[in-house]
């Protein structure tokens, strides 16, 4: 199995950026497709964004197309997630995924990070 753990959440003003990040152990990164959730108070847990095992190919929410950026490091078993001009719906608890395959449509799937909590202030 793989372990995962997020870094680099906190509070950020609207229109301003943050950089996550997710270490993963275990078994080996590189056959695992990488994603990134989000569940915000009151509501469900919802796709963010996922990268394949290659790194070839990616997806996005349509909620955060244009503003966030996944991307991978094999050779450091890490996955990031670049968010730019943050806005205060984004606020969330984020998590860090590892699955088998790029099934993004399931939200609950393979290991998880205990989550990382983003707050954008107005």
């Amino acid at each position: 199995q793989v372990q995962l753990v997020e870094s680099g959440g906190g509070l950020v003003q609207a229109g301003g950026s943050l950089r996550l990040s997710c270490a993963a152990s275990g078994r080996t990164f590189s056959r695992y497709a990488m994603g990134w959730f989000r569940q915000a108070p009151g509501k469900e847990r919802e796709f963010v964004a996922g990268i394949s095992w290659s790194g070839g190919s990616t997806r996005y929410a349509d909620s955060v197309k244009g503003r966030f950026t996944i991307s991978r490091d094999n050779a450091k078993n890490t996955v990031y997630l670049q968010m730019n001009s943050l806005k205060p719906e984004d606020t969330a608890v984020y998590y860090c995924n590892a699955r088998d395959i790029t099934n993004w449509g399931v939200v609950y799937g393979g290991s998880w990070g205990r989550g990382i909590q983003v707050t954008v202030s107005s």
